[in-house]
């Protein structure tokens, strides 16, 4: 009678760190490998990645495409949020991976497999994004973290394992970048940038050109969103993906969208990373300024604090929570008016305004013009300022009696 194998499900990409883990599970369990391939834009070769899953060990692979559902039901959300990490980082890689583990655990299902392994570091993020979205889901899963375990101690280590079990790797000891990439963005770290008095190299964009080399040309978009969502460009409807696609190359061809930031991780120390994010700059800043038109303050000032909490928890991989759910509700009424036209001018890094056209702005000219107007009483300020002045006052006629 065959023996029948137990399963390991490994996220897999064909990078550095996801070539080695096939043939050391094989090595160190006994286990059939099922490759897991999630395309959230990272623009890989896939067949070049299946061919290659295959022959490092393997037993099936999985080419799953998730743009539309990472855009629609990620990106959007974290757009009409305003989600920032520490006012900075977009959040590219920690919005993508919910998605993944919840693709994970359902192809862990399909294929009866009691394990899922995936190749975070053990000083990162994302081993806890992965696994918190795991156990979101079912929590009898047995996760297999190979950097938490094995001997392979640095990625100049991996490298040389690589080359011991003739896997092909897409870096070099030269070349040691730590890159994610998706239809979002792309990150850089490791290597010169873990030296914080190192400016970055502007060779390693792979999105961008730098802004001192950008075009000397003027370009400008116009943006239209309906309850906070974009849905066209330059007057035309466009799907979600190719709406990010096509920004992506704009804003990049523009010098848009690079941050450089040492952010606080989630398991304790501080890291150093380069993001580019040409579209998400582009629609974080056409959302927030028809917002400025359209919110009343206190909403738009309460906003600002909901937007910081939502952004760690989407950094901290807290996406299946109650919590966040909850701030998806306000989040969503705090959006029933953001509806309109931005227009933006973009040039060598930088983002203006150019123009905002919405049926529910707040605004009003005849208020807030030098003029006269039937709701606005010049003479009414004279009280208004004693009333508020008042406090202050006091303060002052205390002051003086000492």
């Amino acid at each position: 009678m065959t023996n029948v194998k137990d399963k390991v499900v490994l996220a897999y990409s064909g990078g550095l760190d996801t070539s080695i883990i096939i043939p050391w599970l094989k090595e160190n369990y006994d286990l059939d490998v099922i490759a897991v391939c999630l395309d959230v834009g990272q623009q890989d070769d896939m067949e070049a990645v299946k061919e290659k899953a295959i022959k490092t060990g393997a037993a099936k692979i999985y080419i799953e495409d998730l743009k539309e559902e990472f855009v629609k039901n990620y990106l959007f959300k974290a757009i009409k949020a305003g989600a920032l990490y520490e006012e900075k980082y977009m959040l590219g890689t920690s919005l993508a991976r919910p998605s993944m583990a919840k693709r994970l655990v359902e192809i862990a299902h399909k294929e009866g497999a009691k394990y899922i392994c995936h190749g975070c570091t053990g000083k990162g993020n994302d081993q806890v994004r992965f696994e918190v979205g795991i156990a979101s889901f079912d929590p009898t899963i047995k996760v297999i973290a190979p950097w938490r375990i094995w001997d392979i101690e640095s990625r100049e280590d991996a490298i040389d394992y690589a080359n011991l079990k003739g896997v092909d790797v897409p870096v070099t000891k030269e070349k040691i970048y730590s890159r994610d990439k998706n239809l979002w963005h792309v990150s850089h770290e490791g290597g010169d940038l873990e030296d914080p008095k190192n400016e970055h190299k502007t060779d390693i964009y792979l999105m961008t050109t730098p802004p001192e080399k950008a075009k000397d040309e003027v370009s400008y978009v116009e943006i239209y969103f309906e309850k906070g969502e974009p849905k066209k460009l330059d007057g035309k409807e466009i799907s979600p993906v190719e709406l990010i696609e096509v920004l992506n190359k704009i804003g990049g061809e523009n010098g848009i969208g690079i941050i450089d930031i040492v952010e606080n991780r989630l398991v304790g120390m501080k890291s150093r990373g380069v993001y580019e994010t040409p579209a998400g700059t582009i629609l974080y800043a056409a959302h927030k300024e028809l917002e400025r038109l359209t919110l009343d303050k206190l909403t738009l000032h309460f906003k600002s604090i909901v937007a910081q909490k939502y952004g760690e928890l989407v950094y901290d991989g807290l996406w299946f929570t109650t919590l966040k759910d909850a701030l998806d509700g306000f989040i969503d009424v705090t959006q029933e008016n953001v509806t309109g036209s931005v227009k933006l001018k973009l040039y060598k890094g930088n983002i203006m305004v150019a123009g905002i056209d919405t049926k529910y702005a707040l605004y009003d000219e005849a208020i807030s013009s030098f003029g006269a107007s039937d709701l606005y009483n010049h003479k009414d300020a004279e009280g208004f300022i004693n009333l508020f002045a008042l406090p202050s006052k006091i303060n002052a006629l205390k002051n003086l009696n000492k």
